[in-house]
């Protein structure tokens, strides 16, 4: 055998392996490219389309706080107010909050609770000076009032709001393709259009879409305000386990569109940023639910939500924990003075 035709040879299979690197390093150099491509595309859009979301709130802080949060490294609690209005109500500036959560969230422990305020929960309002229902805060003082109203209740400070409509919520399911959720029985509700039937279910375990996931989040006509809170909370947290998942991904851009353009909220882009930790740290969430116990309270043919002082106590107490507040005197303080003006004020 020739010295050329050995090297000929050797030179052929170099070529052959670069070939082979070539076949398996370009996907993967494409992929990446991709990946930052992408990733980048959506940084721009949510720094764009959340930051049109945010509305300057008049106060520094809260009240209760000492000092400003950092939620980088604070544990911080975010009220989620749904409104019930829509374009097709053109009610923004009164509407009554159909939904009421708090979320506390704690860095440390990865972990959130969030709480859910029946609509009709028999609160003072400091807006006002009475007690009344605690959907009436927005209509009588927006987004103001009914932080206060919340702080007042749960005795915690409110550091972050958002703020969403029916569109919102209906936007936001469809855009993460529908969440799996079980409906209790059958029902009819109207749907965000307010046309009345619109929306048929039958029970059982289901995929629906955000029409549908808006109508079981509403209907409390077959049990109560209080089922209705839980599966409202169910419905987020399928929200938020679709949305972190690798399936979501490439969905991204859908939700911050659905997200940004039916959403006010005090929070800036990087605060919403520091939130990603929560859902992507390699370890899993802590999610858990409470609901405010009572019983049902009708005064003069009014209904309400009556509270359970010593399991709201116990409420109000969980989540100082889970924010890692001090021991205060303010529960029993807050409670004192709402019980004074309930009984020098009226209510509805």
């Amino acid at each position: 055998m020739s010295k050329y035709n050995s090297q000929t040879r050797i030179v052929k299979r170099k070529k052959r392996k670069l070939k082979k690197r070539t076949y398996i390093i370009l996907p993967i150099l494409v992929a990446f490219l991709a990946a930052v491509g992408y990733g980048t595309y959506l940084y721009v859009k949510a720094d764009t389309v959340l930051s049109d979301s945010y509305e300057e709130d008049e106060r520094e802080k809260s009240e209760l706080r000492e000092q400003e949060v950092d939620p980088t490294e604070d544990n911080v609690s975010v009220l989620i107010m749904g409104v019930d209005s829509s374009e097709v109500r053109e009610n923004a500036e009164n509407a009554r909050t159909d939904a009421l959560m708090v979320a506390t969230l704690n860095k440390k422990d990865n972990s959130v609770k969030l709480v859910s305020i029946p609509r009709d929960t028999y609160v003072y309002l400091p807006e006002v000076g009475y007690e009344t229902k605690i959907a009436h805060a927005h209509a009588h003082g927006g987004t103001a009032a009914t932080v206060d109203t919340v702080e007042n209740l749960l005795d915690i400070p409110i550091d972050y709001y958002t703020k969403l409509n029916f569109e919102a919520f209906v936007d936001v399911v469809d855009a993460v393709d529908g969440i799996n959720a079980e409906v209790p029985y059958e029902l009819q509700e109207q749907n965000s259009k307010d046309e009345a039937g619109a929306i048929q279910l039958l029970p059982g375990d289901q995929e629906l879409d955000g029409e549908e996931a808006l109508a079981l989040a509403r209907t409390r006509k077959q049990d109560s305000d209080i089922e209705r809170g839980k599966r409202q909370q169910d419905i987020i947290k399928a929200v938020v386990d679709k949305a972190i998942s690798l399936d979501s991904v490439l969905k991204y851009d859908d939700i911050i569109e659905a997200v940004g353009s039916n959403m006010t909220t005090n929070m800036t882009f990087p605060e919403m940023r520091s939130f990603i930790s929560y859902g992507t740290d390699g370890t899993n969430l802590d999610f858990e639910t409470i609901t405010l116990e009572g019983s049902d309270y009708q005064p003069g043919g009014a209904y309400y939500w009556l509270l359970d002082d010593y399991a709201l106590g116990e409420t109000q107490e969980t989540l100082r924990r889970h924010l890692d507040l001090s021991e205060t005197s303010t529960a029993s303080e807050s409670e004192e003075a709402s019980t004074t003006s309930g009984e020098l004020g009226n209510s509805y």
